[in-house]
């Protein structure tokens, strides 16, 4: 029933526009960051390394939210829209299930992201004339990671988006939250702060070392986290009633 779920939800997104957002938003950061590592070389020395740095400084904190704040409202929103939950809320399953099956398809457009990021990042390199070796090993656990945490992210902003009707304050919220992780990045938090997750796992600001602390940790909370806010939103629709 669950993979039933998900491929109904696939199917509400095949003509979204959010692709267009899949598309065209990851390229803005990757433009960016190419450019200041390109106006600072004597300071950053690292290569392929340096240019993780300030493609994550875009993408992470700014770019990715957003990206994820349209992703959920907008899967969210399909229900809003003429009083789809009557029909999704009365359907032969649990409701948690209804939720869990949004994360998962909104999980899917973040991995393909995560891919998008990391070929913009490879071809913005050899633009850059970066003459190194590609750190394929690295840059496929910083998206695997990012994802994760991402994965985290979303589903605080399903949750959000149940209580909003707006399609843009969510994407809002989701904005400041990114912000909110830079602030706790720099506090040393960011291994404890859901906003932060992402960039933490995604090394944005220390490409050149992996999780201090390894990744299982960080894979633990992210588990923690995902079990949290699916459970609370699964509660919430619990309570919805039909109208």
């Amino acid at each position: 029933m669950l993979w039933r779920l998900i491929r109904t939800e696939q199917m509400k997104l095949k003509r979204s526009p959010v692709w267009l957002a899949f598309l065209l938003m990851p390229v803005v950061p990757a433009a960016l960051g190419t450019l200041n590592y390109l106006n600072n070389l004597e300071l950053l020395q690292s290569a392929w390394y340096s240019l993780w740095t300030q493609h994550t400084l875009f993408t992470c904190y700014f770019f990715l939210p957003v990206m994820i704040g349209v992703y959920c409202s907008y899967t969210m929103r399909q229900e809003q829209n003429h009083h789809n939950w009557n029909k999704v809320l009365t359907m032969p399953v649990s409701r948690g299930m209804v939720l869990v099956a949004k994360l998962v398809c909104v999980s899917g457009m973040i991995l393909l992201s995560e891919v998008w990021i990391g070929v913009l990042f490879v071809l913005s390199g050899k633009l850059a004339g970066l003459a190194a070796p590609i750190p394929f090993a690295e840059l496929t656990t910083w998206c695997l990671m990012g994802t994760l945490g991402g994965m985290v992210m979303a589903s605080i902003q399903l949750v959000i988006s149940l209580f909003f009707k707006s399609f843009a304050l969510p994407v809002g919220i989701s904005l400041v939250g990114g912000i909110s992780g830079l602030v706790f990045l720099a506090k040393d938090l960011g291994h404890v702060w859901p906003y932060s997750l992402m960039a933490y796992g995604m090394n944005s600001n220390a490409p050149q070392q992996m999780l201090e602390s390894g990744s299982v940790p960080f894979v633990i909370t992210c588990v923690i986290y995902l079990a949290l806010f699916v459970g609370i939103g699964s509660w919430i629709l619990s309570k919805r009633d039909v109208s």
